[in-house]
């Protein structure tokens, strides 16, 4: 595989692309606000338009899961969410596989927190650190390192 996409599907997550020489193509999600009180969700075609620019790369999707105390509303809006980007990479036909945040992490020793994925992902990359350097910038860090994960360690066939 010479080329791959991470996906971290949160609403304030990242859809990153990476060849194999490590040039990167970095995205916020893209989201639409949807009522008055300032609700988002994915902005599917948005999302669809970055991800057809590469259709013959493989997707590393982060494998989320409900978590105790997260509310019963957020969660399925979070799972609808997540539902979205799974099928926007099937209805492209594209490979696509699931990683879970324990697996990526650990094979790229990645240290706690969200401030460990922007740093690991600033010394994987350091001619883009600039784009992992905030807080909120974690979601691109942990779409870039899973879209690294994706060229060192996936089951898809290259």
């Amino acid at each position: 595989m010479k080329e791959a996409w991470g996906i971290d599907p949160g609403l304030s997550g990242g859809i990153v692309h990476i060849s194999r020489d490590n040039i990167l193509e970095i995205h916020d999600m893209p989201t639409l606000t949807i009522n008055k009180k300032g609700k988002r969700e994915v902005a599917a075609f948005l999302a669809s338009d970055i991800i057809q620019t590469h259709p013959n790369s493989s997707v590393f999707i982060e494998r989320v899961a409900a978590r105790p105390g997260q509310g019963v509303s957020s969660m399925f809006n979070f799972g609808k969410n997540y539902g979205i980007l799974m099928g926007i990479v099937a209805g492209r036909h594209m490979l696509m596989e699931l990683v879970t945040p324990f697996q990526w992490k650990k094979d790229l020793k990645v240290g706690n927190g969200k401030d460990g994925s922007r740093y690991r992902a600033q010394e994987l990359f350091p001619n883009y650190s600039e784009y992992f350097a905030r807080k909120k910038d974690d979601g691109r860090a942990e779409a870039a390192l899973i879209a690294y994960w994706g060229l060192l360690h996936s089951g898809i066939p290259t």
